[in-house]
């Protein structure tokens, strides 16, 4: 590992030496091109470099210890104390800093949900997770925008989908995809039972052209009008967009804009998301040791959290983690969820590049 630091040292360096040259500088392409890569460098040499000098003052602390007066000797072994916890620490930071990143982590998404099993409070569940994630958007500084809606009678959805955009939306949202479930009382329930309901939530990274192509003789695209409560509500016009995906079934819809245009270039989007899912999940599937070694696999038939209102307990199955504070956590404040999944899927993949 420390062979490859140095190797990443020494890029650095290079990158540095290179962003000063003035011929490099005139060509602005290039300048970002390098400028991105140091930048992806900076924190795993920043690392390093730190873990380079508490090394080298762990030993010098060592030597002392060995060889001092009893007094220094004294003040040297708390120096090796803490100077040890610190090398061990950057130790593990540099180890996570290597471990392969997902090219698509710093990405927009888009995610869909959709009521499961349980009726009109399924639906109801849908609309509080949508609530969940638009408000953990805000805390964090993303934009979050609707592109589908379909309601139900009780005021949740049968399904919503909607982008959030923001740098490192994908790589802090990508293990929410799977089956949430609620334990409580719905507003539908006269006789206050306990009822179980689930929705399905996808997380989709947003992709680009080059990364998915898109034959459009397999599209069947539909212009309908869009739905609306009547009165001025209704767009007059044919603005909603249906894409279908022969070869393989899917569906995506948008007509929540008011321009064709819009809704079309939003469908387009979430189609190239889907295929893109689709065709990540079948490379997956092929590599099992890998989904082995993975936080869960992202299926959408996979139960991966439970929200128990009248314990006021929710547990996510995969790594068996059991917290407190529903209202806070329906309030957007997702982070103790989301940093406790990922570090242990780092761990596991910390574990299998041992």
């Amino acid at each position: 590992m420390l062979e490859r630091l140095e190797d990443l040292e020494a890029r650095y360096t290079e990158l540095e030496q290179q962003l000063a040259d003035p011929e490099v500088i005139a060509d602005h392409r290039r300048v970002q091109e390098l400028a991105q890569e140091r930048s992806d460098l900076e924190t795993v040499v920043s690392l390093y470099r730190e873990y380079r000098a508490a090394a080298k003052q762990l030993e010098e602390a060592r030597v002392l210890m060995r060889e001092g007066d009893d007094d220094m000797r004294d003040l040297a072994h708390e120096e090796v104390e803490e100077l040890s916890e610190q090398v061990a620490r950057l130790d593990q930071e540099m180890k996570l800093a290597l471990l392969p990143k997902d090219p698509k982590d710093d990405r927009n998404v888009l995610v869909e949900i959709r009521a499961g099993a349980g009726g009109d409070e399924a639906g109801i569940f849908a609309s509080d997770l949508f609530g969940m994630y638009q408000r953990y958007a805000e805390r964090v500084g993303w934009k979050t925008e609707v592109t589908n809606t379909s309601a139900n009678e009780a005021g949740g959805y049968r399904e919503i989908v909607f982008e959030i955009r923001g740098r490192g939306a994908y790589s802090r949202l990508k293990f929410e995809s799977g089956v949430h479930r609620v334990q409580r009382v719905p507003q539908t329930e006269a006789q206050g039972r306990i009822h179980t309901s689930t929705a399905t939530v996808a997380v989709m990274p947003e992709v680009d052209e080059v990364d998915v192509d898109i034959n459009w003789n397999d599209v069947r695209i539909d212009i309908f009008h869009s739905g609306g409560a009547g009165g001025q509500n209704v767009n007059k016009v044919a603005t909603a967009v249906r894409m279908t995906h022969n070869p393989t079934g899917i569906v995506v819809t948008c007509q929540d804009e008011r321009s064709q245009a819009k809704n079309r270039a939003k469908a387009e989007a979430q189609l190239r998301a889907k295929l893109y899912t689709l065709e990540r999940e079948a490379q997956d599937a092929e590599v099992s040791a890998l989904r082995k070694s993975q936080v869960g696999s992202g299926d959408r038939a996979e139960k991966i959290r439970t929200y128990n209102y009248p314990q006021d307990r929710i547990t996510d199955h995969r790594i068996g983690l059991t917290i407190h504070g529903i209202p806070k956590v329906m309030d957007g404040d997702l982070d103790a969820l989301i940093d406790a999944v990922a570090s242990e899927d780092q761990a596991r993949l910390l574990a299998t590049t041992a």
